[in-house]
């Protein structure tokens, strides 16, 4: 009786186990690129699963040799967008739906959002996502969306990314490979980190980005109230930036925060620690430079240059890489 039982029980496991392979996705491997001495204790040819809680979107931290969340490091912003600021101090930022907003401002980096979203009748605001981005350095303009989708398919491809106008096509290849072929102080590459919906973007000595595309799940609708119905699942960027070469003058939803003298005003202490003041980072369109905030193509006074050139190792967080406030030290 108990061979039976246990036989019982080992199909069981087996058949649900069959199940959750066929419904979620196995989690990505991702192994450190970093070269000789930034991961020390990294092998670069070892493999590690991305986290539970981001299964497909996580980065390789090489100085501890571990996987981190895109949505948990400095720099990112995610879901209803919530920020982590470059002081470490995580916030959100709401904008509002069909608006562009300043979200970095330099001398020779720009960034803008749009952003989409619904209206929620119990509430003040609107749920919003960053559908967009369009990012100005030097003579060049890129403009990186999600594309619109009713019905999300991991296998489709809906990242849509142009360079000066022209659109960039990758083939739906893990690490397909996009070059600008300029020199390497201003060099764009731009390479698959998945088959589809996946990039990291780099511009030799100005930043690089992790984007993905995500949509908004039925799960996910239904804990968060926010209404999503079957004719738009809200595609979605989710990013996380590394700034090679900011200026102590940078301003911006984001950029400000990498300031060395900046003092956030933020209440840590809510349940959602909210930015607010958008109307001085609302700007006309996606590739527009008017916002209250604007410093591109300004010449900057301050001769100090905020760079983040540690990484992740940089940061000595006392609460974690998640929370209400994230807090950390350079």
């Amino acid at each position: 009786m108990k061979l039976a039982l246990s036989w019982v029980q080992l199909v069981v496991v087996v058949c649900l186990s069959a199940y959750a392979t066929a419904i979620l996705p196995l989690p990505r491997k991702v192994r450190c690129r970093a070269p000789l001495p930034l991961r020390s204790r990294c092998l670069v040819n070892v493999f590690f699963l991305c986290p539970l809680e981001c299964p497909q979107t996580c980065l390789m931290d090489c100085i501890f040799c571990k996987p981190v969340c895109v949505c948990n490091i400095p720099g990112a912003f995610c879901q209803d967008p919530r920020f982590v600021g470059g002081d470490g101090i995580t916030f959100y930022f709401h904008g509002k739906k069909n608006q562009d907003f300043c979200l970095v401002s330099d001398s020779n980096l720009h960034i803008n959002a749009h952003f989409i979203g619904k209206r929620n009748p119990n509430l003040k605001r609107d749920f919003t996502w960053v559908q967009s981005m369009g990012i100005m350095f030097d003579n060049h303009k890129m403009l990186i969306a999600a594309k619109t989708t009713s019905t999300w398919d991991d296998n489709i491809d809906r990242l849509s990314i142009s360079f000066d106008n022209d659109l960039i096509s990758l083939p739906t290849k893990v690490g397909s490979k996009w070059d600008s072929k300029d020199n390497i102080n201003n060099r764009v590459t731009i390479s698959r980190t998945s088959d589809t919906n996946g990039v990291i973007v780099e511009v030799g000595g100005n930043f690089r980005v992790t984007v993905n595309v995500v949509p908004i799940t039925k799960e996910e609708s239904k804990v968060h109230g926010y209404g999503i119905t079957e004719d738009d699942c809200f595609a979605h960027l989710e990013v996380a930036f590394k700034f090679y070469n900011l200026s102590d003058a940078v301003d911006g939803v984001l950029g400000q925060t990498y300031r060395r003298n900046y003092e956030s005003k933020i209440n840590v202490n809510t349940p959602m620690p909210v930015m607010g003041g958008a109307h001085k980072y609302r700007t006309s369109g996606i590739f527009a430079t008017n916002c209250m905030v604007s410093r591109f193509g300004k010449i900057s006074t301050q001769k100090e240059i905020v760079a983040q050139k540690m990484g992740l190792e940089g940061l000595k967080c006392t609460s974690g890489m998640q929370g209400k406030g994230l807090v950390c030290k350079n």
